[in-house]
């Protein structure tokens, strides 16, 4: 059973960073001392919905949280700091701090260190975020306990509404593209014309159609996300809209 720590203190864990071609101890304690945090985790980098939706929308509603008193945003993986390290720069997540709980005793002591050996992954997180103030958990969002890597309620939007339910948060958009594609064309004629932004990943330099098969089950282009959703290519994006 995953345990709600509401009301609990932060672990008192040191996470070892390389940083600046030196190796850097940081305590749980400097991380969340006197400031309100926002901390997501995850089972690894790099792998799909943590790069499509988990890591994209928190960096993109950091404008928001910060505006309603969060001080920093942390993204914990139990994974090493290169890893973490490399992952945040092609994430391009510069409101996002990535935090590195290698020997997963963070993960442990708050009781989501579960066994992805079915994967080849060995002891990962499980996924869930939680708003911290001065050391001490406010409120946590636990995925439920089953079968495979749930996302429904661990998301940017679900914290973001818990600290700020007025706040109207912007949709979360991304077009998986390719160079000539006329149909990637009109789908991105389309949210122009709609007036939204939008982030572009274009074959053969942000993705490959590995990737693109394994988190929309197709390589066919292009193919639209909303706020975590597939929506599919043009045709579907248009009967969204409609």
């Amino acid at each position: 059973m995953l345990e709600d720590k509401q009301g609990q203190k932060i672990p008192a864990v040191t996470f070892h960073l390389y940083q600046n071609n030196t190796w850097v101890d940081v305590t749980s304690e400097s991380l969340f001392k006197d400031k309100t945090v926002v901390l997501f985790s995850l089972p690894g980098a790099y792998t799909p919905t943590c790069s499509s939706a988990h890591v994209p929308r928190f960096n993109q509603l950091a404008p928001h949280f910060k505006a309603n008193g969060v001080d920093d945003i942390i993204c914990i993986s139990v994974n090493d700091t290169f890893v973490m390290s490399e992952w945040g720069k092609h994430q391009k997540a510069e409101n996002v701090t990535f935090i590195p709980d290698g020997n997963g005793e963070f993960t442990e002591a708050m009781g989501m260190l579960v066994k992805k050996n079915d994967l080849g992954f060995g002891q990962r997180s499980w996924r869930y975020s939680m708003l911290v103030k001065d050391g001490v958990i406010d409120k946590m969002f636990i995925e439920p306990d089953q079968a495979g890597d749930p996302f429904e309620v661990s998301d940017a939007d679900t914290l973001l509404n818990y600290i700020s339910p007025e706040t109207d948060a912007p949709l979360s958009i991304s077009v998986f593209s390719r160079q000539g594609c006329p149909f990637c064309a009109d789908a991105k004629a389309l949210l122009d014309e709609k007036g939204l932004a939008y982030e572009e990943l274009v074959l053969g330099q942000d993705y490959t159609d590995l990737t693109l098969r394994a988190i929309s089950g197709t390589s066919s282009v292009p193919q639209v996300f909303i706020n975590g959703d597939l929506v599919g290519g043009s045709a579907d994006l248009a009967e969204w809209f409609n």
